[in-house]
């Protein structure tokens, strides 16, 4: 069972603690297996917003974990206590993953964990973690950045982005996906990054492609085209793509693409198809073409993204068979 731990000291948000509590302390009812082991731990009760909060152990309990997660820091302005940012660091040169949601980016990079690389936090505070950190490359247009063992979000909604991810990369796509369902969220956003990520089907509301999403998802097998949308949302093709820019941020093909390559992901983590009828099931046409997209989207073939998602599966005899025992 992996550790997951919860960095938290006075000044936290509490929305940003809140759900990173919610995505990784309560497994759902449907899924089964070995959930997460989660700590809250902080050096003494503190004061989170209007909440105070007892924590579970202390900060120096974080080198013990596998994840820590960061929450949002409330005064960006301020330099994060000398405490936390060493027990973060010290996690991290253990060998821990540490993730920070919103504002958390700042004790990350106080830490020296975000020195060279690529991370992102709220928008309104990008220039100031440009501006203190100028070993850090800031990008303030992405929801997420994911640098393997560092990883940081934007805010409020970007943090659940994060934490979305980081349950599909440990579990799986149809795992994260019942998670995104239990707290009635899309099942994933574009983090800015290519590896294991999808564009989601927008949550329902009263805009112009409310009915077409669904109807597109019962129909992955078929070869739709941008004509075939644009024919069900009775528009013209210039029309749609102007409507899907301004809903899912992105071109009705590449949201089509992405939804093929996810319904791959779920179908290589729950099935024993082979790769061709796989290819068959999500409009792909052949295993080629499936290979080809599949690695350039999600960064590895799908035979190694079954492998790391379903360890038990082996090739018998050619086909694609699975051994007994849990999917993880």
């Amino acid at each position: 069972m992996a550790s997951v731990a919860l960095a938290v000291t006075d000044g936290m948000l509490h929305f940003e603690l809140s759900l990173a509590h919610e995505v990784f302390g309560s497994r759902p009812a449907a899924v089964t297996g070995p959930w997460y082991d989660l700590a809250v731990c902080a050096p003494a009760p503190v004061r989170v917003e209007r909440f105070r909060l007892e924590p579970d152990h202390g900060l120096d309990r974080l080198a013990a974990a596998d994840t820590v997660i960061v929450p949002g820091w409330a005064d960006a302005d301020a330099d994060p206590p000398a405490e936390l940012v060493d027990a973060v660091r010290a996690a991290h040169r253990a060998g821990a993953r540490v993730a920070s949601l919103c504002t958390g980016a700042f004790v990350l990079a106080a830490a020296g964990l975000l020195d060279g690389r690529r991370a992102t936090t709220h928008w309104a505070h990008t220039d100031a973690l440009a501006a203190r950190y100028p070993r850090v490359t800031v990008d303030p247009d992405v929801l997420y950045v994911d640098n393997g063992s560092v990883l940081t979000s934007a805010g409020k909604a970007a943090a659940m982005d994060l934490c979305l991810h980081l349950v599909r990369l440990d579990h799986g796509a149809a795992v994260a996906n019942t998670v995104a369902r239990r707290l009635v969220v899309p099942p994933h956003r574009d983090g800015g990054q290519s590896q294991f990520v999808t564009t989601p089907v927008p949550a329902p509301e009263n805009h112009p492609l409310a009915a077409l999403f669904p109807w597109v998802l019962e129909r992955l097998d078929q070869p739709l085209m941008v004509e075939d949308l644009a024919r069900q949302a009775r528009m013209s093709s210039r029309h749609l793509g102007r409507h899907f820019r301004a809903v899912t941020g992105t071109t009705p093909l590449q949201w089509l693409l992405a939804q093929r390559i996810r319904h791959a992901q779920e179908l290589l983590e729950t099935t024993n198809d082979g790769i061709e009828r796989i290819a068959g099931a999500t409009g792909m046409g052949t295993a080629t073409t499936l290979r080809r997209h599949f690695q350039r989207t999600v960064g590895v073939p799908p035979d190694t993204y079954r492998r790391t998602f379903r360890p038990e599966a082996v090739l018998t005899g050619g086909h694609r068979s699975v051994r007994p025992g849990p999917v993880r």
